[in-house]
């Protein structure tokens, strides 16, 4: 009788936050990694976890090749859902931002002290991550 409660609570509470989570990147600056989902035409969700950096007040992931394929393929274009922070958030844009590119190199040489095995790799999509409200 109380299995079914307990297994209630601890699914409820292991599971991020979603109701009225405030997007807020200084937060999560000491973070490591987001996780965002992309749906393809066949309406197949996929989670990508990634390292991020909070620039000037957004967030920013370098992407490789198949994760920027997701982005190019997401039928929910140019949302996506994140999780970070122990939050979930259903509709944040995703946006290009390659321009960005070379300051968040930087930022991730700085923040990952392991990043010099990764930042030479293909990242052909830098992304800002918004909340949808902008």
């Amino acid at each position: 009788m109380w299995t079914r409660e307990i297994l209630l609570c601890c699914l409820l509470l292991g599971a991020p936050a979603v109701a009225n989570a405030a997007w807020t990147p200084e937060e999560w600056d000491d973070g490591s990694t987001l996780r965002f989902e992309t749906v393809d035409i066949g309406h197949n969700g996929h989670w990508s976890t990634v390292w991020y950096v909070v620039l000037y007040g957004d967030v920013y992931a370098r992407l490789n090749a198949d994760a920027a394929a997701r982005i190019e393929g997401n039928i929910k274009s140019p949302y996506v859902r994140v999780e970070i922070g122990g939050q979930r958030f259903d509709d944040v844009r995703a946006d290009p931002a390659n321009d960005m590119a070379r300051s968040v190199d930087a930022a991730m040489a700085d923040k990952y002290a392991t990043d010099f095995l990764f930042r030479f790799l293909p990242h052909p999509l830098v992304i800002r991550l918004r909340a949808a409200s902008f």
